[in-house]
């Protein structure tokens, strides 16, 4: 099977919700994690997942080199470069500093860049980006404790990422379809602009997106634009027609939700489970040690797990909480030390039988995956929107890696009723 689509993700959820969407349009789709020793599985898209979305520009550039060498030594035809769909960055990367490297790699002067998801309440109108119906810095998104979003203009922020030009194909030309939208972002790069701020407030607009970019070397953004990349790979004959992409092994073993995202969809989540199953609220600010954490919550589930619903152990908190503690600790040992207990905990679940993991939170994703040797994640059926179940290689494990700000409130309770 050739590969058509090489994927790199700077962090270990979106890599899962990219390869949610393309197995959603008829692609087979493996999540490597890590940059790759080996062979790449076959698949039509390889989805390398890297935990670089924090990491120090020079550590994101050099790991997002190394996954794109990785892909295009298999074949890949195309590169994705995949980040947040609330564009989670600081001014000094790293979406654009990686984007300006994989520009240069691939030979090419200019790519779109389109963090879009409607169905999930992000979408782009004149350069600014919404979170349902507030902007981007209004949306929570400006308290994140490590990529505080405190501009909704993308064509301002991506151009304090990089040295090139930044333009914008607005709302005007998208909304008339795929061959105005090819010709808009076509001008901006006759014109010198390096990358292209893409509008789009509907599912239409990012097919129109995806059918406009078939024949670039590099497309960036979110899951969501990546909507149209396989009906080009069909058309132009090389994906065939399937049935099921998204077939899993039957799922088996106790039912657990570990969670260290701090966003509101998270927190409204944890709320809306502690009336339904045990939840357990961990406070890293009165004990701030990830080993005195980690056996309070071992101790604290013994003799709560079960297969037929979840235990929910979070140490998730609200913002003046993680102000709180970043104060006492500092921003990267407050964050590591939340990463280092979580791991440990699902470690500990899964010695006691878990078989079926919900993770919140991209860094506590990471950190879960890394801990537990996962290599490869085989995709399956979708939970909510950019959440899928996936299938744990080779510890045979289904785990379920949810963007902090994704899922509907009741997504640690529906989560267990799917596979």
């Amino acid at each position: 099977m050739p590969l058509l689509l090489g994927c790199i993700a700077d962090d270990f959820t979106g890599a899962t919700d990219l390869a949610n969407t393309l197995v959603k349009g008829g692609m087979t789709a493996v999540q490597v994690i890590g940059v790759p020793t080996g062979p790449l599985p076959e698949a039509d898209a390889v989805i390398i997942a890297l935990k670089s979305r924090t990491a120090p520009v020079g550590e994101a550039v050099a790991q997002s080199l190394a996954a794109c060498e990785a892909l295009l030594a298999a074949g890949a035809k195309q590169i994705f470069w995949k980040y947040c769909s609330t564009f989670d960055s600081t001014d000094q990367g790293n979406i654009g500093p990686v984007a300006d490297a994989l520009l240069k790699r691939l030979g090419s002067g200019f790519a779109l860049a389109c963090p879009a998801f409607p169905t999930n309440g992000r979408t782009i109108y004149l350069g600014h980006l919404f979170v349902g119906n507030a902007l981007l810095n209004e949306s929570g998104m400006e308290n994140h404790p490590l990529t505080p979003m405190t501009d909704a203009n993308l064509v301002r922020v991506l151009g304090r990422q990089t040295d090139g030009a930044v333009g914008l194909v607005p709302f005007t030309s998208v909304e008339q379809g795929a061959a105005a939208t090819r010709q808009a972002m076509m001008r901006l790069a006759e014109q010198g602009r390096r990358y292209a701020i893409v509008d789009a407030v509907t599912d239409q607009h990012l097919l129109a997106i995806g059918e406009a970019a078939a024949q670039h070397a590099l497309i960036t953004g979110g899951s969501g634009v990546a909507m149209g990349l396989p009906e080009n790979f069909r058309r132009a004959g090389l994906l065939p027609a399937r049935g099921d992409a998204a077939s899993l092994p039957p799922m088996q073993g106790m039912a657990a939700v570990v969670a260290g995202s701090c966003s509101r969809a998270t927190l409204g989540q944890i709320g809306l489970a502690r009336d339904h199953v045990p939840v357990l609220e961990l406070d890293a600010l009165a004990t701030p040690d990830a080993a005195a954490l980690t056996a309070q919550a071992l101790d604290w589930v013994e003799g709560k797990l079960a297969a037929d619903r979840p235990v929910v152990i979070a140490a998730s908190a609200p913002p003046e909480k993680v102000a709180a503690l970043q104060a006492k600790l500092g921003r990267d040992a407050a964050g590591a030390l939340i990463e280092t207990a979580m791991a440990a905990i699902a470690e500990g679940l899964v010695a006691r039988g878990v078989g079926r993991l919900v993770v919140a939170g991209g860094e506590t994703s990471g950190a879960v995956v890394q801990r537990l040797g996962v290599t490869a994640l085989r995709i399956g059926p979708e939970i909510d929107p950019g959440v899928p179940w996936t299938f744990a290689e080779p510890r045979g494990l289904h785990l379920a890696l949810k963007s902090g700000n994704f899922g509907a409130r009741d997504f640690f309770l529906k989560a267990f009723d799917h596979g």
